[in-house]
């Protein structure tokens, strides 16, 4: 399928891909949602391509930002991250960036933490996916960051949410969706949890 090869070659995000690769094989032609294969047809799909055209590279990769992840978390760690997306469901390839949802009581205090540490980040608004009201924004921190000297500069996402957030987060969340420091380092201690 054309959106997971540009999902894994061209890191599109998961909408992205799918209008690309609708306009790629459609042309010009208006397609609604309803056409478009939902994200977890597409998920298989980069799971499929990855096994056929990157299984030399992609499994490190995975590895090496799962890697860096943990040591992110342990630094946020007063923050209650979670991994969420590619990193933690084993797609991420080599234009993947670690997306972590933290629980704190204001994105601010991310942000002095963050200043304290030296890093430089921009501040976006983001839709509010976790909370039931609709409408809903919440700031997202992103910025470049090296787990050591040694290491590749990586993506990273902070998306900030309200402790109570996290109580419903949990509640309703489907199995994988996110996961916390002592469920990612785990990844490392499962047979096969580095690939």
């Amino acid at each position: 399928m054309r959106a997971g090869r540009l999902i894994a070659e061209e890191g599109l995000d998961y909408a992205n891909a799918k209008r690309k690769a609708a306009r790629d094989i459609l042309g010009q032609t208006r397609t609604t949602g309803d056409w478009l294969p939902d994200n977890a047809e597409v998920e298989d799909e980069v799971r499929a391509y990855q096994a056929l055209f990157q299984s030399e590279t992609q499994p490190r990769r995975l590895f090496e930002l799962r890697q860096a992840a943990v040591v992110l978390m342990r630094l946020l760690e007063r923050f209650t991250p979670y991994l969420c997306g590619a990193v933690l469901n084993g797609t991420a390839g080599e234009h993947s960036d670690i997306h972590l949802q933290l629980f704190c009581d204001s994105a601010k205090d991310v942000e002095i933490f963050l200043l304290n540490a030296g890093i430089d980040f921009e501040v976006r608004e983001i839709p509010d996916n976790l909370s039931q009201g609709r409408g809903q924004r919440i700031e997202c921190i992103d910025f470049l960051w090296r787990a050591d000297r040694s290491a590749r500069a990586e993506g990273v996402h902070l998306e900030t949410y309200g402790p109570d957030a996290l109580r419903g987060a949990l509640a309703g969340e489907r199995r994988g969706e996110r996961a916390d420091l002592a469920s990612v380092a785990a990844l490392f201690a499962v047979p096969g949890g580095e690939s």
